[in-house]
This record gives C-alpha cells, structure tokens and sequence, in this order.
C-alpha cells in the first residue's frame, strides 16, 4: 500500500514538472520582440568647453638697475607713480668723469690747432705728409676718447625705458650701487596680457587671433584676451602648450598679478556624430554601440570623443542617418529581435 502511494507522488510530481516545460516553451515562443528606445546619429557642430588656470601680467615689467657701478647723487622715484619714457630716475655721481671729458676736449682744440698749422706747411712742403697724418690722427683718438667718456657718462643716469608705474624703492641718496642692486621697478599697465596653458592635444585649435574669455578670481563680469603668440614647443614635463594673450579691455577688477579662470571652446568639429552617453556600452579594452538593422541588431566596436553630461561624440564606428538602441542595453543579444517604440534626435536631450 505504502509502494503505491509513494508512485502516486512521484508520477504527479513528473507531470507538474513538464506541464512547467511546456508552459515556458509555450511563453517563449510566444513572446514578441523586446520594446527598445532608438536614437538617429545626425552631424552637428561641437566643441569641448574646458576650463584652464591663467594668471594677469603686465605686458612689460623691468627690475631697473644702474649701468655701472657708483654713488647715488640725485633720486627720483616716486613710489606708485606713472613716469613717461626717458624721465631720469636716478643719478651717479660722474664729476671725475665731467673733468675728464673737459680736460680731453682741451687736448681736442690744440690739436685742431696744430692740425691747421701743419695744413699750411703741408701746402708749402714745410712739413712731411707722415707728421700731418700723425696730427689728424691724433685729433680722431681724441675726438673717440671723449665719445667714450660721454657714453661713461650717460651711464650714470638711469632712465625710464618706457610709460609705465613704478614700484617700491629700494635704495637712497647716498647709496652705494652696483649692477647687481634693484633700484626699483616698472611696469607697463595700460595694458595687461594674459598667460595660460592647454592640454597638448588642443595645440593644434589655438593660434593668433583667437578670442578667449576668463575670470578674476572675485571679479563680477567676464572679460576677453586675444591670443598674439603660443609657445614653440610642448613641455615635455605637463604636456601642456604655454600661450600668450593681450586683454582687450581696461577693467578696475583687472589687476596684474590675479588669478583668472579662462573658458576655451577647443576640439571644434563641423559635423560630430553625438550620441546619448547611456548608448555606449563599456568593455575591458573598447566600447560598443547596438546598431538597429530593421528589426534585428549589430554591435559596433566605436572610439569616442568629447562629451558633456548628456552626450558623446563618436569618431569612428558610426555614420549619419545611422539608428542606435539607448534603452534595454544589458537584456540585448546579437540575435536579439527588437521593437522601437520611440525615437529620438540629437535636439531633443
């Protein structure tokens, strides 16, 4: 009795078990395509928007320092204040100098003197050609001796050599200075210049002419600088490409030395292919996008570009007019069949 009833349960437990079976089989051959969303790949134009360090500079600063060395006898740096170019800043004592270019210009007319006597007894043979070449050259060795001097002297004076505003003084009437000592410095204002540095692989989207926008560090409004010149070469150490640019602007926020944020628009492309980022299926060494074929699908092995928050630029891989999948990624098998239930473009985020 207790044999029966025991293959009772195992014959009803068998025929649960395939009426399952054969449930599922029923359900999976009468499941239909999977509901996806597509997207069109259309051409736009595109640009990375980055955001570089910079720093405010004057467009030319210069430390001032004496020609050569001597005492200060006269002074005139008003700290702070705006010089035109050639205003004499300070001078060196050069009395010994004075004298000597007087006393050398008391040689100069005896021997203009003497070279004027021997020209008339050179016309009446009274001298030889050999004596009146020696005075003549007598007269030129002065004449370069107190040329030297005056240069010696001009040395003495140290000059502005521009508009510009002075800085702090460093020295005093009295000082004893050589050319190693900073007397002061100068700086040209009126116009600042911008300095900044780019990722070697936009070296190629920046030359003169090109208009960027940038930030003070505290400053309230956004300012413009013209780029005049980029570096030669890439550094080998940051990678990175130095450039330099004018500000076109004279702003009370902008002050040399500042900290300036610079918003560059690089890696401009006429017609990038952009996609949803949510598209792109990320492997070990490459990504993936699903390619719509009618209803059927084909993985694509693609190589990215610049992306934002919401899409990314494919370089290779895809074409325009090309229809992807953006929703159902993970449930997808090559020989998936799909249904779009929706489509969208690259305007519609």
């Amino acid at each position: 009795m207790l044999k029966r009833f025991a293959v009772g349960i195992l014959v009803a437990t068998l025929l649960v078990s395939a009426c399952k079976k054969k449930a599922v089989v029923m359900t999976s051959k009468n499941a239909g395509p999977l509901s996806v969303e597509g997207f069109v790949v259309e051409p736009h134009s595109e640009s990375e928007n980055i955001e570089v360090p910079g720093s405010l500079l004057p467009v030319e600063e210069t430390q001032i320092r004496p020609e050569t060395s001597g005492r200060i006898v006269h002074l005139n740096i008003q700290e702070g204040a705006a010089v035109k170019k050639g205003s004499l800043l300070a001078k060196l004592f050069d009395q010994d100098l004075q004298a000597q270019i007087k006393k050398l210009q008391v040689q100069l007319d005896i021997s203009n003197r003497t070279v004027e006597r021997q020209r008339d007894l050179l016309a009446i043979n009274g001298i030889s050609q050999q004596d009146f070449d020696l005075s003549a050259l007598a007269v030129d060795n002065l004449m370069a001796d107190i040329e030297t001097t005056r240069i010696s002297i001009s040395k003495t004076e140290i000059r502005a050599p521009y508009d510009g505003k002075l800085g702090l003084r460093n020295v005093s009437v009295g000082t004893y200075v050589s050319p190693s000592d900073i007397l002061t410095n100068i700086r040209q204002v009126s116009q600042l210049k911008l300095e900044f540095s780019i990722p070697e692989k936009y070296a190629k989207d920046i030359s003169p002419g090109y208009v960027v926008r940038f930030r003070v560090d505290g400053g309230e409004q956004e300012h413009k600088a013209s780029v005049i010149a980029t570096e030669g070469n890439v550094d080998q150490v940051t990678r990175t490409l130095k450039i330099k640019s004018i500000v076109k602007e004279n702003h009370p926020e902008l002050v040399p030395g500042l900290f300036a944020k610079v918003n560059l628009q690089l890696g401009r492309s006429a017609n990038a292919l952009m996609v949803p980022t949510q598209a792109v299926i990320p492997l070990a060494r490459s990504k993936q996008i699903i390619l719509l074929r009618k209803d059927s699908v084909k993985f694509l092995t693609v190589e990215t570009g610049i992306r934002d928050s919401v899409f990314v630029q494919i370089l290779k891989g895809l074409k325009a007019g090309d229809t992807i999948v953006t929703t159902g990624l993970m449930a997808i098998r090559p020989k998936s069949k799909l249904k779009i239930t929706k489509v969208s473009h690259y305007g519609s985020k």
